[in-house]
């Protein structure tokens, strides 16, 4: 009778183990990852631009619910985080970004990157904040290409956005 006692108690403890490690390891921002399929028919929900045609501008969120969408550039992502319910998103919380280093093209937590602004380099649609995953890229950047700021994530404010969506246009 102890045996058997024994094991559903070590079965029971096994099962309570597997579902705090499952829980610990999918809500640990290190395992997250950029989504890397993109569809060609994908379109950026804030301007309606195929995404697709601009691989090294594509930036990302992952909302509460498990969807990924996809932007032409950190100009229209940035729209979208500071106001997802005019895009589509009511009452979704963003939990993760990603941008693409300018240099390298590989992904950065949009939340850590270095973002030039004013500079003579264009995004699809313009003006465009230009990412970098240090801040020693990004101020070298900004001396070569005329930046005029290099800012943080949390620096990046409503009025700042609008001022460069103003007047884009697709090139």
């Amino acid at each position: 009778m102890p045996s058997v006692f024994l094991k559903k108690k070590f079965t029971v403890t096994c099962a309570l183990f597997a579902c705090l490690a499952s829980f610990i390891l999918t809500g640990t921002p290190l395992l997250a990852q950029p989504g890397k399929e993109i569809s060609p028919q994908e379109r950026c929900p804030v301007c309606g631009m195929f995404v697709s045609k601009y691989p090294d501008w594509i930036t990302q969120v992952r909302l509460s619910n498990g969807t990924v969408k996809f932007f032409d550039g950190v100009k229209d992502l940035m729209a979208f985080f500071l106001n997802p319910t005019s895009f589509g998103a009511p009452g979704q919380k963003i939990q993760e970004i990603w941008v693409k280093d300018y240099y390298t093209l590989a992904w950065v937590d949009g939340r850590s990157a270095w973002y030039v602004i004013g500079s003579d380099v264009y995004g699809p649609m313009g003006h465009e904040f230009i990412p970098f995953s240090s801040s020693a890229a990004a101020e070298n950047f900004r001396k070569d290409h005329k930046g005029t700021k290099v800012v943080r994530f949390d620096e990046i404010t409503e009025p700042l956005v609008q001022s460069m969506r103003h007047g884009q246009k697709m090139r």
